[in-house]
């Protein structure tokens, strides 16, 4: 039996050796939060890092990207990912459109205190969606705060529940409640990060007097430490082995997850405690280190990037200031552009400090080439507009004369508005086809009528032309005859003169023909020369008179007699005034013979003109 000194040394053994095991136990606590905390910032760095490049998306598809992002939730960690959509939103698209509207403006003559800019549709929904996220993320913000707060209030439960086992009396169950306490511990999330050093203080504290105090439970605390030993070790194992895992994401939330369990699963033996600690260290520093020299690597290959997309912002600088006035060569440009955009987006991200000003050059030139190449397309939509309203009016005109049946003078109409036609620039290509068809349709009805007119006319021509070669057989035929008199011959040129036209080709053939018929009854007939240039006028006129146009062709040519009798009378005029100032000379008066003969000539011209214009009202 063992003395009362003796049990005493041996309860003091025992309770140091309990109190070394705890302080080694907080210790190893402490080791885990603070490795973990080395690489905090690395893994916050690899949760907001994303590898998207906002910088060719146009509004439809940042907006796409920010509703992506809405609907997984995770609004606290996604928010340098939505400003960085809402700063390309803004920069790219927003101002630049606000700036346009009010370089606009004010070159309409507005002032710039007056310019209230309207959002597009696109605009609003952006901006409300933003709105939207801000508020979920506030939000949630909010819930993860209350959260933190009920987890603190759970957490300060639970050591008030320890306290009351801590001061209570020792019972068989104490190790069982203990367990349930750290386990109900370890699942209860999050405290506000305030109060979370003086909480596990206060636990460590209490999980330490808890030991302190009973230290009858010491071999079962050794052998709950050996299998805590067991669990740790196997956690050792498992981070060891992600150091061969490929996916290096998943082996770095895998070991988060080792990292978050080690933590909780409680005391080892002292012995081993630093051992194993060192072990799983070591196994989380190679996983580490394997992530830093990805990093690493990946630094060089963005910069790698970075060297190429710069050569292709050289290359694509000259596309800037390119102009053309034909499709085919805008074309053919956009071709090229578009393989070197091609060519950029398989080269891969560039290092973050420099990739927005690299975006914003690469895409600045994109963009300016295509905003000139729409500007000549708007141009060129202009006159391809005003071009289609010509050629409406050139249509609408064309309709109008498609029925006429004035062949000469819609012919030359309709052939003028072919060589208007001919002369307009491009129309717009959805309704060029259109608009030729219209036009063509109404000059083919045209010409097509005129061909079946001039067909049958051709026709009708062919008998005239026979019937009044036979009048002229018949006028050739009277001299020499009984039936040769002023009155048949009269009749008969009448009944020429009323058939019609002939062939174009036979009108100077059959008027000769004519002409030497009437001649040839002329010059037998017993007229003089006075009745037989009266009797040729009133043929001339009775000719004139079959002509539709007669009226206009009478007054012509009675405007011509009596021109050319008013000239006669004038010069009458003149001669008698001169008369009066020869001298009686011989050469006087041979030039007075001279002037008198004039004179004399000429009033008997005047009294045949003036029977001729008789003549001439009697038709």
């Amino acid at each position: 039996m063992k003395n009362d000194k003796e049990m005493s040394e041996e309860n003091k053994v025992t309770q140091e050796s309990v109190e070394s095991t705890e302080m080694g136990n907080q210790q190893e606590s402490e080791n885990v939060e603070n490795h973990e905390e080395d690489h905090h910032d690395d893994e916050h760095h690899e949760e907001e890092h994303h590898d998207v490049d906002y910088g060719n998306y146009s509004k439809k598809q940042l907006i796409g990207a920010l509703k992506e992002i809405i609907e997984k939730g995770n609004y606290i960690k996604s928010d340098q990912i939505v400003n960085d959509i809402k700063s390309h939103f803004e920069e790219d698209h927003y101002k630049k459109e606000r700036e346009g509207a009010l370089k606009s403006f004010l070159n309409d003559g507005g002032v710039e205190d007056d310019f209230q800019y309207r959002q597009t549709e696109e605009d609003k929904i952006f901006f409300a969606l933003y709105g939207d996220f801000k508020n979920r993320r506030t939000e949630q913000i909010k819930n993860l705060e209350k959260e933190k707060e009920k987890n603190l209030y759970s957490k300060n439960q639970i050591l008030e529940k320890l306290r009351e086992l801590v001061d209570g009396e020792e019972t068989t169950h104490s190790i069982s409640t203990i367990k349930d306490i750290q386990q109900e511990w370890k699942e209860i999330g999050p405290v506000p990060g305030a109060q979370n050093k003086s909480l596990w203080a206060s636990y460590n504290a209490l999980m330490d007097r808890f030991y302190d105090n009973r230290s009858i439970y010491f071999e079962l605390k050794e052998l709950d430490r050996k299998k805590n030993l067991e669990g740790k070790i196997e956690l050792c194992e498992k981070a060891e082995a992600l150091n061969e895992e490929e996916d290096l994401r998943s082996a770095i939330k895998a070991l988060n997850d080792l990292h978050e369990e080690f933590k909780h699963i409680g005391p080892v033996p002292r012995e081993e405690q630093e051992n194993v600690w060192q072990r799983f260290k070591g196994a989380s520093d190679a996983v580490y280190a394997k992530r830093k020299a990805y990093y690493e690597s990946q630094k060089e290959v963005f910069k790698e990037n970075q060297v190429k997309k710069e050569a292709l912002i050289k290359k694509l600088d000259e596309f800037k200031e390119f102009k053309a006035n034909r499709i085919k060569e805008w074309n053919v440009k956009t071709k090229e552009i578009l393989a070197i955009q091609k060519e950029w987006e398989s080269i891969g991200p560039v290092p973050r400090e420099c990739g927005r000003e690299i975006n914003r050059s690469f895409w600045g030139c994109f963009k300016q080439f295509f905003h000139n190449k729409n500007l000549f397309f708007k141009e060129l939509d202009e006159i391809r507009r005003i071009n289609k309203e010509k050629a409406e009016g050139l249509i609408e005109k064309a309709e109008t004369l498609k029925d006429s049946t004035d062949w000469q003078n819609t012919s030359n109409a309709l052939i003028k508005l072919q060589q208007e036609w001919k002369k307009l620039g491009p129309t717009p290509e959805k309704v060029r086809d259109e608009l030729y068809r219209k036009f063509k349709t109404a000059c083919d009805t045209f010409f097509d009528n005129r061909r079946q007119a001039n067909k049958e006319t051709n026709q009708e021509f062919e008998k005239n032309l026979e019937l009044k070669e036979a009048i002229c057989e018949k006028i050739s035929g009277l001299p020499g005859s009984d039936e040769l008199t002023i009155e048949k011959l009269e009749k008969l040129v009448e009944e020429y003169n009323s058939i019609g036209f002939v062939p174009r080709k036979n009108i100077k053939s059959i008027a000769a023909k004519f002409n030497e018929a009437v001649e040839s009854c002329v010059d037998v007939m017993d007229t003089d020369g006075e009745n037989r240039e009266e009797f040729l006028f009133r043929l001339n006129l009775n000719k004139i008179q079959s002509d539709p146009n007669s009226d206009r062709v009478f007054n012509k040519k009675e405007h011509g007699i009596r021109k050319q009798i008013s000239d006669l009378e004038n010069n009458i005029t003149l001669w008698k005034n001169n008369l009066e100032f020869f001298a009686s000379s011989k050469t006087a008066d041979k030039l007075k013979d001279q002037f008198d003969q004039k004179i004399e000539k000429a009033e008997e011209e005047i009294e045949k003109l003036k029977k001729k214009l008789s003549i001439l009202r009697e038709f």
